[in-house]
């Protein structure tokens, strides 16, 4: 799940907004700004679940990687990147990407390290996670499709990621759809302690942490996981079917490692690649994004995130954002289909207009 980086922000995670009963179909609220002028496409409504499956899992050489990847519309067309986080995969956008590719979008949705069949070409590579390299990963594999300048949209670690690319490559990022906003930190920012409440609610941070959490998130990651998208989005009834499907692409080979690297370098308690100080240096500075940009937020988002007031001032384009009603929980994307791929689309707007 995701991060909130500074000490500021995180005091107020144990704020979030809860619906008393979910919807069918989900409606949007508008807070900070609203929409721009320029002309988007239309995003038809859907009911969540609607699509069970990809057409076909595609695999390229991307850096560190050899990508597995979803793609969806036609080949001419804008390129869209959607990024899934933890613990979740593509199917988060199983129903966003047909959208998308309807409203003729290319859409490219990729297994983000440590999850599907996305693999490392060389066993020497180090399991890294650090916030950095999943950015860099991305420009890897924007370079190896030849797709020059993207709009990038997310949740979770994606979030993060897409909002880390339109900070450091604004060239490379069209413009941007974040849920949860602005989601840049460093592990210096983290070391401030917070309130016993919010520190019960990274529980599995601390768990991470212990050599016995290594060893019960790999022998039950499936019962954790699950465990996780219960209470990150109480008010979303998912079947099994709908978890079962995410939950093999947690059979990666690298996936702990990542997981658990991942977590304990956001507490300081392991060490990034040096080769990506740079980066990270500049990411703890709290850059503030330029492209256009929408920022989402679930009405019944249980996962800890930050306020959208906090993270106003850190978008200094073109900007809205909307709180998405009827019980939506932190996979916004698989429980609002039709709201998040709205917001690609108007996102793309802001930058025609």
């Amino acid at each position: 799940m995701t991060e909130a980086i500074n000490h500021d922000r995180r005091r107020i995670l144990s704020t979030a907004a809860m619906t008393l009963a979910a919807a069918p179909l989900v409606m949007m609220g508008t807070a900070a700004a609203q929409p721009g002028t320029g002309k988007s496409a239309s995003i038809p409504a859907i009911r969540p679940g609607s699509n069970t499956s990809f057409s076909s899992i595609k695999q390229i050489n991307a850096g560190l990687l050899n990508v597995g990847y979803a793609e969806a519309g036609p080949a001419d067309g804008p390129a869209v990147i959607l990024l899934h986080g933890w613990p979740y995969d593509i199917y988060s956008f199983v129903d966003v990407a047909p959208l998308l590719a309807s409203a003729g979008y290319r859409v490219i949705v990729p297994y983000l390290r440590g999850y599907g069949t996305t693999r490392f070409l060389s066993n020497r590579t180090i399991r890294n996670g650090q916030q950095a390299v999943v950015g860099v990963d991305i420009i890897d594999l924007m370079d190896a499709l030849s797709i020059r300048k993207a709009i990038l949209a997310g949740f979770d670690w994606g979030a993060r990621t897409a909002d880390m690319i339109a900070a450091l490559w604004p060239e490379r990022c069209k413009a941007l759809v974040s849920v949860s906003g602005y989601l840049i930190g460093s592990p210096e920012a983290n070391k401030a302690p917070l309130p016993p409440q919010a520190e019960l609610e990274w529980w599995y941070q601390f768990y991470f942490a212990t050599e016995r959490g290594v060893l019960g998130y790999d022998k039950y990651r499936h019962d954790f996981s699950k465990l996780i998208w219960q209470l990150a989005s109480p008010k979303w009834q998912f079947d099994d079917a709908t978890f079962d499907r995410t939950a093999a692409s947690f059979e990666n080979p690298d996936h702990v490692a990542i997981v658990i690297h991942n977590y304990r370098w956001r507490l300081g308690l392991a060490n990034g690649e040096a080769k990506y100080d740079h980066l990270e240096k500049r990411l703890a500075d709290s850059p503030v994004i330029t492209v256009p940009a929408i920022t989402l937020e679930g009405d019944a988002n249980g996962a800890p995130h930050p306020e959208p007031e906090m993270y106003r001032m850190k978008f200094s384009g073109e900007y809205a954002h909307r709180t998405i009603k009827g019980g939506i929980g932190h996979n916004l994307p698989q429980e609002a289909p039709q709201a998040f791929a709205q917001a690609v689309a108007d996102a793309d707007g802001f930058v025609r207009s």
